[in-house]
């Protein structure tokens, strides 16, 4: 009992630092970013969403027939800071909420550790995400990466527990659960949608017990789309044809091929073509909002085929863009800040590699460590790259660093049994 206590008394006290950093570092940002409020365009989009939500309007942003827009997962739970506080909550409302939300995931990854490494890793895992910078700023802006951090960890540590579970029962509870934190993410952050499948797939050619994978990854991505399934019912009944996230995947991916790509999001495009289709004779029933996703994924791909070169090059310059040792955003590049970012980054990606590299052999819950960086990486060398988009895989690197850390400090432990196929 006296180690217990003092084990939950460490985590208190983790838990409250990386707190009081995420709420300094809100402050401190809000005070800098001043009366513009608001440094991404994507946060004046969830804040409108949010509102609409908590007085009871359409959801349809930026004008009515805009009604998918974006997945209502964040605007969901950003809506409290207006029932809280009014029509005009403060903007430090909300990132006060991401605070509290980005210290959740603080939690989720100690606990994580735990399964896979021991008490002490886990805490080495708790103090590194508390004080990451890279985990902190995501407690900064009114964006959805901070309750997806937090749900995409819990997807994952779920299922590693559903593969490490003694029963087939519990094994698919646990996978269950696991699905459903996956839809939660997925409607906080679209991209997160083919994650499960793809790793199942990477797990049936590549891993072992194949059986048990089959099992567990399909409890969890049939639960995936359990959670998913009221959200295409609306989306259907609102465009008539299935969406499985948002209409905004044919802007995003233009964004990330078109003539004028760079690599950085830069979304100048957007009137000209959106005015092209409003000029264009309709020759469908589909809505505007679904005629105008088409429109910009059919000329991202055909100018895709055309430039494959460049597509390839892009490539390189995204890949670069998203593991940069250095703020790619002139905004962020004072020396303070690349200091700051390069001598925690650097160590904790080397860190987590090794960690990859050590424990991959032992099974199948250290190949989703490390799976997400990967996945992240293919998605983003296709569409636009930032730094801001590698945290969330950083994250997960921790848990793989701090196992690599602590077994090289106290000597190589004992791999975890894994029940048998």
């Amino acid at each position: 009992m006296p180690r217990l206590t003092s084990d939950r008394s460490v985590w208190i006290l983790i838990l409250a630092i990386a707190l009081a950093a995420r709420l300094f570092a809100a402050v401190w940002w809000n005070a800098r970013v001043g009366e513009r409020q608001f440094f991404f365009g994507d946060s004046e989009g969830y804040w409108e969403l949010a509102r609409s939500i908590a007085t009871g309007g359409p959801y349809a942003y930026p004008t009515p027939e805009y009604r998918v827009f974006r997945t209502p997962g964040y605007p969901l739970v950003l809506s409290s800071v207006f029932l809280v506080f009014g029509d005009k909550p403060p903007p430090l409302a909300g990132r006060v909420l991401s605070a509290v939300l980005g210290t959740m995931a603080v939690g989720v990854v100690g606990w994580w550790t735990g399964q896979l490494f021991d008490a002490s890793a886990a805490r080495l895992a708790g103090w590194i995400a508390a004080l990451y910078p890279g985990a902190i700023a995501l407690g900064v802006f009114v964006l959805s990466e901070a309750p997806f951090c937090a749900l995409m960890l819990l997807h994952l540590a779920l299922w590693s527990a559903a593969w490490q579970a003694a029963s087939r029962r519990r094994a698919i509870a646990w996978a269950v659960g696991g699905g459903a934190a996956a839809a939660a993410a997925t409607m906080m952050r679209p991209s997160w949608l083919l994650f499960a499948p793809f790793a199942l797939a990477i797990g049936l050619l590549f891993a072992s017990q194949p059986k048990r994978q089959l099992v567990v990854g399909g409890a969890m991505c049939a639960a995936l789309a359990v959670g998913m399934s009221p959200w295409w019912v609306r989306n259907a009944l609102v465009t008539g044809r299935f969406v499985p996230t948002s209409l905004q995947v044919g802007a995003s991916l233009y964004d990330g091929l078109h003539e004028g790509a760079t690599g950085a999001s830069d979304m100048s495009f957007v009137p000209e073509i959106t005015a092209a289709e409003r000029a264009a004779e309709v020759t469908s029933d589909d809505v505007f909002e679904y005629r105008l996703d088409r429109r910009f994924l059919g000329a991202s791909l055909d100018w895709a085929r055309h430039h494959p070169l460049r597509v390839v090059q892009l490539a390189g310059i995204k890949f670069l863009r998203m593991w940069n040792v250095w703020p790619n955003e002139p905004a962020f590049r004072s020396l303070l800040v690349r200091v700051a970012i390069f001598v925690t980054y650097a160590p904790l990606l080397v860190l987590g590699l090794l960690g990859a590299w050590r424990f991959t052999p032992r099974g199948w819950p250290y190949v989703l460590a490390w799976l997400p960086a990967v996945y992240l990486t293919l998605l983003h060398v296709i569409f636009v790259s930032s730094i801001r988009y590698r945290e969330p895989a950083m994250l997960a690197l921790v848990v793989l660093a701090s196992g690599f850390l602590g077994e090289t400090i106290a000597g190589r432990a004992k791999p975890p049994q894994v029940p048998a196929d």
